[in-house]
């Protein structure tokens, strides 16, 4: 009878950790989605925001025709992009291309000077401030989930069920080419 009693309580204990543990996956991976549509807004904050950023450069620099279309490229496959890291890729991407058209409007400084460009750069400088955070937030979201789902016990019950490790969100640096100054 004792014997009895101290197998349910194990088996008591033990349903009760792994539904811990279950409570807890799930809620990682609902703060994982959750901060992957915070990003998702400021992305199409800036796909909405490139065609005119695009638009007003050309005006200026009309030569610089290859930019233009690896922005209007890139932008066009993350925004028809399905799978979440083919998507992280095109945005990467995206941004390479935008530093680099930003970097060609320092060439000109009638650009420079005009209201509807600086307005936009405005915007787009906000955009992707609050681009950072949010990637800041969803690969923190992402570590937390993947530390949990690779430690143990978690790891077995994250096996069990099916939870899937989460892909950081990582951007490539643009590097400025910096112009040779001399007196």
């Amino acid at each position: 009878m004792i014997s009895l009693i101290i197998i349910l309580v194990v088996l008591l204990i033990m349903a009760i950790v792994v539904i811990s543990i279950y409570n807890k996956l799930v809620s990682l991976k609902n703060r994982m989605q959750e901060a992957w549509s915070g990003i998702d807004v400021y992305l199409k904050k800036r796909h909405d925001l490139v065609p005119n950023l695009v638009a007003t450069v050309k005006g200026y620099a009309a030569h610089e025709q290859q930019t233009f279309e690896e922005v209007t490229r890139y932008r066009s496959q993350a925004m028809q992009a399905k799978a979440q890291e083919a998507r992280m890729e095109s945005e990467a991407g995206l941004g390479q291309a935008l530093g680099r058209l930003m970097i060609i409007s320092e060439s000109y400084p009638e650009l420079k000077a005009n209201i509807n460009f600086l307005e936009l750069q405005k915007k787009l400088s906000a955009i992707e401030e609050e681009l950072s955070l949010s990637r800041r937030y969803y690969n923190g979201t992402v570590r937390e989930n993947n530390i949990r789902i690779e430690s143990f016990p978690s790891n077995l019950i994250a096996n069990m069920f099916g939870f899937k490790k989460g892909a950081f969100f990582e951007i490539e640096k643009v590097e400025k080419v910096v112009p040779n100054v001399s007196f």
